[in-house]
């Protein structure tokens, strides 16, 4: 069974906990069904009261779900990050000069801008081809 089908099977089918085998049970991903769930504003209450139970009780989540959200298609859309992501060698690039993790150098890329970019990467030795290359992103 994929993701999608424990979806259906949590919104439409409302089959029985105790009619899956094990396999199936498997390939239940607690962490994904809360994610998907919690895209539909109705239920973003429910999934953050199931969300307090721990991941591997997969049969109880089910139950809880199967029981609290109502018979119904519904369309689930996925939500995607709308920040574009920079380029990893840039990001290596500022974490280097300032001997910081990848995650800090991201931020300060946000704060330096093109300007403070440029000059770190000239600092470093990087020629102006490169440097246009790696802050064309930004």
């Amino acid at each position: 069974m994929t993701i999608f089908d424990w979806l259906n099977e949590i919104t439409i089918k409302k089959t029985l906990p105790n009619n899956f085998t094990e396999e199936s049970w498997d390939k239940f991903n607690s962490y994904m069904i809360h994610r998907y769930l919690s895209m539909n504003i109705d239920y973003i209450d429910i999934v953050n009261y199931v969300q307090k139970i721990n991941p591997t009780n997969k049969k109880q989540i089910y139950s809880i779900y199967r029981e609290m959200i109502p018979k119904q298609k519904v369309w689930l859309k996925y939500i995607k990050s709308q920040t574009p992501k920079k380029n990893d060698e840039l990001v290596n690039y500022v974490a280097e000069y300032f001997e910081c993790s990848l995650g800090e150098a991201d931020h300060y890329i946000d704060i330096l801008r093109e300007t403070g970019v440029r000059n770190i990467l000239w600092q470093m030795g990087v020629d102006e081809k490169e440097q246009n290359k790696l802050v064309k992103s930004l």
